[in-house]
């Protein structure tokens, strides 16, 4: 895994892998992720996403993009044995993720997001790509945060100045 990675660059990745139609927003996210870190992830992960799209399973629920950087988050951070209380901290930092899509767009729900647009096209596509890519973006700031890795975008603002 890298220690040094571009969040920029991750927001940049899940959003063109969604707008080229590469994949969809969970998915995208995932992917970002796994090969901006370059993480020993299996691609089952990216697989594992890919019933969150459209409010998972196209119900209009919950958020795609937030459901994929959840899952990404339970990757690094959640317990792979019961009564591991680790699920404490993965608790936390999905809360955190869900609450700043909550506090930028007022709920988590697609149908609410998305209502009076044609699917999959103009507004809503280019809706959810920005959606995609802010969620990629704070799963990343999470990530680098907490295992105390180096944002590169940072040391190249620190350069200029």
């Amino acid at each position: 895994m890298k220690t040094e990675v571009s969040i920029s660059k991750i927001r940049h990745d899940a959003e063109e892998e969604f707008r080229a139609g590469n994949f969809y927003c969970s998915e995208a996210v995932v992917y970002s992720i796994k090969n901006n870190f370059n993480i020993d992830m299996s691609d089952d992960m990216i697989a594992m996403a890919s019933g969150f799209p459209v409010g998972i399973g196209k119900s209009k629920c919950v958020c795609g993009a937030v459901s994929g950087g959840i899952l990404t988050l339970g990757y690094f951070f959640g317990r792979k044995k019961g009564g591991d209380k680790k699920v404490q901290k993965t608790l936390e930092l999905a809360n955190e993720l869900q609450e700043s899509f909550r506090k930028n767009h007022g709920c988590l729900c697609c149908h609410v997001q998305t209502k009076g647009m044609d699917m999959g096209s103009g507004e809503h596509k280019s809706q959810c790509i920005s959606f995609t890519g802010e969620i990629a973006q704070k799963t990343a700031e999470i990530i680098v945060r907490e295992l105390e890795l180096i944002n590169t975008d940072r040391e190249l603002i620190n350069e200029h100045y």
